[in-house]
């Protein structure tokens, strides 16, 4: 991913455990050629599931990508068989928005595109503020 800086000026960020230095797991911008939107994602090391950290990291990410990247809508691209991943878009106010397909190496996968506009992530943020 770190030609995707110098390319696309965005990527995954790393998420790090303060107390130990160890790497969790990474969140965040990213849209490879072909990809059906912009997408922040997550990807977590099972010892971090379940602790609250892909939600955390994906609403900085979420936020620095509006804010940042100017974009207007943001999409998750999540397998359909993966309900914790679907809880983490479902906390962050995304909404099934049905199946999608990926680009080649990736498109043979089963995925729903979850999602979401700049406006609905505002509205949402400042109502929980």
């Amino acid at each position: 991913m770190p030609g995707a800086w110098m390319v696309q000026g965005f990527a995954m960020f790393s998420v790090i455990d303060r107390a130990t230095g160890l790497w969790l797991g990474q969140s965040g911008p990213w849209r490879p050629e072909g990809w059906p939107g912009n997408e922040v994602g997550w990807s977590f090391h099972p010892q971090a599931w379940g602790r609250g950290y892909a939600t955390e990291a994906a609403t900085a990410a979420i936020d620095w990508a509006f804010a940042e990247l100017g974009w207007d809508h943001v999409i998750h691209c999540i397998d359909p068989e993966n309900l914790p991943s679907q809880r983490v878009a479902q906390r962050l106010g995304s909404r099934n928005q049905g199946p999608g397909r990926l680009p080649e190496p990736f498109a043979g996968a089963r995925i729903d595109i979850w999602g979401q506009t700049r406006a609905q992530w505002l509205a949402r943020r400042a109502a929980v503020a």
